[in-house]
């Protein structure tokens, strides 16, 4: 079992920076098969959307097309990951989530059902 959580988020103007973290606890992660962990964000009346992504065998990095430029997921430790959020825009205000999983395929990576593991979410407000 995988518990994850969030920390970070808040409020800022647009064009602002904020910084997320998320930590995974409860095995050795590193023996995990194509272990990823990345976040997805879900505002007010709409579906959960990809954010990025990294897998944890070759730190490879996904990002959605609106985010890319703006947004930087790293890997900070063995456990821990960082989404950096530069240049906000209202349209980044959202709940956002860290999920982490197994076993993913490049296909699957921008997909919320193929992550097992999801933190409770943290707020990001963009406004003027």
């Amino acid at each position: 079992q995988v518990q994850v959580v969030e920390s970070g988020g808040g409020s800022v103007q647009p064009g602002g920076s904020l910084r997320l973290s998320c930590s995974a606890s409860g095995r050795t992660l590193n023996t995990f098969n194509a272990f990823a962990m990345g976040w997805f964000r879900q505002a007010p009346g709409k579906e959960r959307e990809f954010v990025a992504t990294i897998k944890w065998s070759g730190n490879r990095l996904y990002y959605a097309d609106s985010v890319k430029g703006r947004f930087t997921i790293s890997k900070e430790n063995s456990n821990t990951v960082a989404l950096q959020m530069n240049n906000l825009k209202p349209e980044d205000t959202a709940v956002y989530y860290c999920a982490a999983g197994m076993g993913l395929i490049t296909s699957s990576l921008r997909t919320d059902t193929a992550y097992s593991y999801w933190g409770q979410g943290t707020h990001v407000t963009v406004s003027s």
